[in-house]
């Protein structure tokens, strides 16, 4: 019977029911598949290749290992997403422990009571469209994300750079959805106060 308008396939679903049977060639095929895709997103949140390679691997075994907790009430790759992420973020968190940790309200801009800035940030958006300095702003760029501590880093690398939902980021981090916005929105700030502080100087 053919399929119906708008129905969808799932193309993992073969690959989830030789998980579930625990085929030999089952934990092959998800590598191959989503190796590259774990390992991108894990290279994202921690900045290590080392940390990034161990987080993928270890994301991947997990989600072989708890595929009977896959319901498929999401795709399966954003299953696989958030088990990486967490394992990713968890990596980044116990690096992060042995470096002294920046105080994010000693770095933020001001606000009164209200929330609004008590002093007003620069409009640099023109400099940035200069192609001569995109090169540079894209390493301080980098430079900064890494700055922040791991749960606004990671938060704000899913939901900015991998497009991730606040509720899949809050299943990731084991937090609430105003957490997820509250780092998402201060881990914003943080960078573009760093990016006007150095094109002042610049």
């Amino acid at each position: 019977m053919p399929e119906s308008p708008g129905t969808q396939v799932d193309v993992d679903a073969g690959l989830v029911e030789a998980l579930r049977r625990g085929d030999p060639d089952a934990a092959d095929q998800l590598v191959e598949r989503y190796g590259d895709r774990v390992y991108r997103l894990a290279a994202r949140i921690t900045a290590m290749s080392q940390d990034a390679e161990e987080a993928a691997q270890d994301g991947l075994l997990t989600a072989a290992r708890r595929i009977h907790m896959f319901k498929g009430e999401s795709a399966f790759g954003s299953w696989i997403d958030r088990i990486t992420a967490a394992a990713a973020y968890e990596k980044l968190r116990t690096r992060r422990r042995k470096a002294e940790a920046i105080a994010l309200d000693d770095v933020l801009p001001a606000f009164d009571c209200d929330g609004r800035h008590f002093e007003p940030m620069d409009d640099w958006s023109g400099r940035v469209d200069d192609r001569g300095m995109q090169a540079e702003l894209r390493q301080f760029l980098t430079d900064a994300i890494d700055a922040l501590p791991p749960d606004y880093r990671t938060a704000l690398v899913l939901h900015d750079v991998e497009g991730v939902s606040n509720s899949n980021i809050a299943e990731a981090l084991g937090i609430d959805l105003p957490a997820v916005k509250e780092r998402v929105h201060r881990s914003r700030l943080f960078v573009r106060k760093r990016l006007s502080e150095h094109l002042k100087s610049a």
